[in-house]
């Protein structure tokens, strides 16, 4: 059973960080072993690709939701703020 692009994109942004994290290091794993056919080299590589975008995507979310905590002139929390202001 081939993936078509639209079930391997379904397939890949429904991962966690964590799963899709892992599948992307096998994936690195099988290329640099050589142990594999070009044809299916470019397969992996593309697997892959999309992978790394479905993480970074993930990262950057994850970073937008990220609060920063600000003090006050006593030093106590005094609000929070999105990542990246101050």
């Amino acid at each position: 059973m081939t993936d078509t692009p639209e079930t391997a994109a379904a397939d890949i942004a429904s991962l966690s960080f964590e799963a899709a994290m892992g599948e992307l290091e096998t994936i690195v794993r099988r290329l640099e072993s050589g142990d594999v056919s070009l044809e299916e080299s470019v397969v992996l590589y593309e697997r892959g690709h999309a992978l790394r975008g479905h993480c970074e995507a993930r990262l950057a979310a994850a970073q937008a939701r990220i609060e920063q905590v600000s003090l006050g002139a006593d030093g106590r929390p005094a609000g929070t703020t999105p990542f990246g202001e101050s």
